[in-house]
């Protein structure tokens, strides 16, 4: 048994797997019920058999979360290093070259393949019952590595104060871009390569405008108040700090309403989003062309997994080409994972970003 990345899935025919523990090219597996299931780049643990001139797997297939799999590339490449000690202290205890057949086949990494195999099951098996057992929303933060909070800080009118004071009060603020009428984007530098280095596991939520003016909140103007919305504790504090400044006697003490992030999913609205009557080739095309521009500005901005540089200056090293390559491969596993077969997601085309970072010859 081994762990394999799989490419190149042929429905009901075919797949290409390729050896991430000992190496090499990938190898055309003849396979018809994996390949319903299987998406690019998965990783799985199974074994390869040659059946007459085809390759075919065994019949039991792990399939291994990427972060399991990585672990246990990792202990196989640790405890590799330790065999090739043992294999040095066998060869001058009974007087053989390192390099003789019988002492080289006892340590290779087929042999180690061979003894792993239990504990690539018991790996396996782990992850899975702790993903079942225990599942865990994903942690969110925001630009400034603040936990994300919905806060809500509600305005009433001060005595004898008016829509319009409050109006032009806002729009004398620089921190305060107008939208409309009623409302005003509360924004902060242009983006900038600070990054969440301290919590490299976390998703990172943030907004910016077309000018990539980064918003850090909004401020809604209504009948009878004024509502600041922001996304942690931290902006509501100054946020709060900022418009006591900017509406100084127009306004009294607010009421702060705040809603973590499993609140907030579990209060949105269930109903499905109204039709916008669109064909299924101009979704396609919406929905592509949105993905095309987050990607292609994507390729400029530090990634935690790229040791906090871009795409494009972290294939300038060798090293920083291999973690751009897992990152790609990474990219297109998990859109193929989540969106359905027939989803608008499912049928995106990664290629140009390969091609766009010269990295072509290494998608196998």
């Amino acid at each position: 048994m081994s762990l394999y990345g799989v490419s190149d899935i042929v429905r009901d025919t075919s797949f290409r797997a390729r050896d991430l523990v000992r190496g090499g090219d990938p190898i055309l597996i003849s396979e018809r019920l994996a390949t319903r299931s299987l998406k690019q780049w998965d990783h799985i643990a199974t074994r390869v058999i040659q059946v007459g001139s085809q390759m075919h797997i065994s019949g039991a297939v792990l399939p291994y979360d990427r972060d399991a799999s990585e672990k246990v590339l990792k202990l196989l490449r640790n405890v590799a290093k330790r065999t090739d000690k043992e294999q040095r202290r066998l060869a001058d205890l009974v007087h053989r070259d390192v390099n003789h057949p019988a002492i080289a086949n006892a340590f290779s990494q087929t042999a180690l393949l061979r003894a792993a195999a239990p504990g690539l099951t018991t790996v396996w098996l782990i992850d899975i019952i702790d993903r079942a057992t225990a599942p865990q929303m994903p942690e969110v933060r925001n630009a400034e590595g603040d936990e994300l909070l919905f806060c809500a800080v509600h305005y009433p009118f001060a005595d004898g104060a008016a829509a319009d004071d409050i109006r032009l009060a806002l729009n004398r603020c620089p921190e305060l871009r107008q939208e409309n009428a009623t409302f005003w984007n509360w924004i902060g530098p242009r983006r900038s390569a600070k990054t969440l280095s301290a919590q490299k596991r976390s998703l990172k939520f943030q907004t910016f405008l077309d000018d990539s003016a980064l918003v850090f909140g909004s401020v809604e103007l209504k009948d009878k108040g004024l509502i600041l919305s922001v996304n942690s504790q931290a902006r509501s504090e100054r946020g709060r700090a900022l418009l006591s400044e900017v509406l100084d006697g127009l306004v009294v003490q607010p009421l702060v309403e705040i809603q973590t992030l499993e609140q907030c999913m579990a209060t949105c609205d269930p109903a499905p989003p109204a039709s916008l009557n669109l064909s299924e080739d101009e979704r396609r095309t919406i929905i592509h062309n949105g993905l095309d521009r987050h990607y292609r500005d994507l390729l400029d901005q530090p990634i935690p997994v790229l040791g906090n540089k871009s795409p494009r200056d972290a294939v300038k090293t060798a090293k920083g080409r291999a973690k751009v390559v897992d990152w790609l491969k990474t990219l297109e596993n998990h859109t193929a994972k989540f969106a359905g077969s027939n989803d608008e997601m499912a049928t995106y085309n990664f290629n140009w970003l390969w091609t766009e970072l010269g990295v072509n010859e290494l998608r196998r």
